[in-house]
């Protein structure tokens, strides 16, 4: 039975990558998109907010429907969706009267297939029947920092071996992981961690102080992470003046990197660790990182903290779920849904202000990176409370 499952595992593991493909290579166009279709900054941050915020429609409805329909059919229609998506983006920015239409309705379409997997890859690999859950839940989400490295190495090789106009190429290429990962979950074992109708409401759910305190958690989770993330790439080159490969590969890239460290890190060593102090270190690193990268004129310190941004980061996801799965066990989907949604509200929102302040700033992105300082300051006074919580229980 556990070796069937390994091919539901694959295909969640797939998924994921397919998220990272669908998260991070359009941040990679953003200035080319600037140059070559006259966008302004402010507008291409619309494409970051359009992305999440589809997926956060996503996460909501799934916690209605994903129940009803199926994990199967929901997973199989997450690839269909990403895959046609990313082949939309090829195309319909020269088919439609306006570049900017063409790529926000390509983002709309494969954020439905993002959405889809990021609420579903969880539960369904917690339902695996493994002795170690907690070993395979960190290595799934570590799943999405290595895709996004693999999609910022092999996009960036692409680019420098055939030039960065044949991004259209490359984005058929990608294509072809969800449109092959749609056999995998067409045919893998696949269960409900819940029994049907025994998961928690959503009004029970939010009856709930500590899940409220999650979606805090998860809100600037999100915006802690995407918005270097997504603008990482920009950042490297306009304010630290680096070239393009190297802004890609020395930005977004090493920040997928050390994200997924410290979540194989967790992973591995996770039992002899505090999860609580864990998230409050990393807390207190990011809101370090952010302050570096917006004020430093220094181009390796700036640049330091970019990359050591991914490394604090990389628990604030994953912890939150773990917390709210070990003291909520019977939340059932609309739990990870709830929790996926507001991570990426959190995603929908940092980006999207960050990429606002620069603009008004006269396109100074360490002025907008400064403004990204909130969202690690309000994390890290929630996890406070959330500790508050827990001693007062435990007297």
């Amino acid at each position: 039975m556990a070796q069937n499952y390994k091919k539901t595992l694959a295909a969640c593991y797939l998924g994921f990558i397919t998220q990272a493909i669908a998260a991070n290579f359009t941040p990679l166009l953003f200035l080319k998109f600037h140059n070559d279709y006259a966008i302004p900054l402010g507008k291409i941050a619309l494409i970051s907010t359009v992305f999440f915020l589809t997926q956060l429609v996503i996460d909501v409805l799934c916690s209605y429907f994903a129940d009803r329909i199926g994990y199967r059919k929901c997973a199989v229609a997450s690839e269909l969706c990403s895959a046609a998506g990313l082949i939309g983006l090829a195309f319909l920015p020269e088919l439609l009267p306006n570049p900017l239409s063409g790529i926000i309705v390509s983002v709309i379409i494969y954020a439905v297939g993002s959405g889809l997997i990021e609420v579903l890859g969880s539960p369904i690999v917690e339902a695996c029947p493994f002795e170690h859950k907690e070993a395979a839940m960190s290595l799934l989400h570590s799943f999405y920092c290595w895709g996004s490295v693999g999609v910022i190495l092999l996009s960036t090789a692409f680019f420098a071996v055939f030039g960065i106009d044949s991004w259209r190429w490359l984005a058929c290429i990608w294509a072809l992981i969800p449109l092959y990962n749609i056999y995998n979950f067409a045919t893998c074992p696949i269960q409900h961690p819940v029994e049907d109708g025994k998961g928690m409401s959503i009004r029970s759910l939010l009856r709930v102080p500590l899940f409220w305190i999650s979606i805090i958690l998860m809100v600037c989770a999100g915006a802690s992470e995407l918005s270097m993330a997504q603008w990482a790439s920009a950042y490297t080159e306009s304010a630290l003046g680096l070239s393009k490969a190297m802004g890609d590969l020395a930005g977004p890239c090493m920040f997928a990197v050390t994200m997924g460290v410290s979540r194989v890190i967790f992973g591995k060593y996770g039992d002899r660790l505090d999860l609580m102090k864990f998230m409050i270190g990393s807390g207190f690193l990011c809101l370090l990182c952010y302050v570096t990268a917006s004020v430093s004129d220094n181009a390796v310190i700036g640049l330091a903290g970019c990359i050591a941004c991914g490394f604090s980061v990389g628990i604030m996801w994953p912890g939150t779920i773990s917390i709210c799965s070990e003291r909520l066990p019977g939340g059932g989907t609309a739990m990870f849904a709830l929790l996926a949604m507001a991570g990426d509200l959190g995603g929908a929102f940092g980006p999207g202000l960050v990429g606002s302040i620069t603009q008004n700033a006269g396109n100074d992105l360490k002025k907008g990176m400064l403004v990204g300082c909130l969202f690690p300051l309000v994390l890290i006074l929630s996890l406070f409370i959330l500790r508050g919580l827990r001693q007062h229980r435990q007297r």
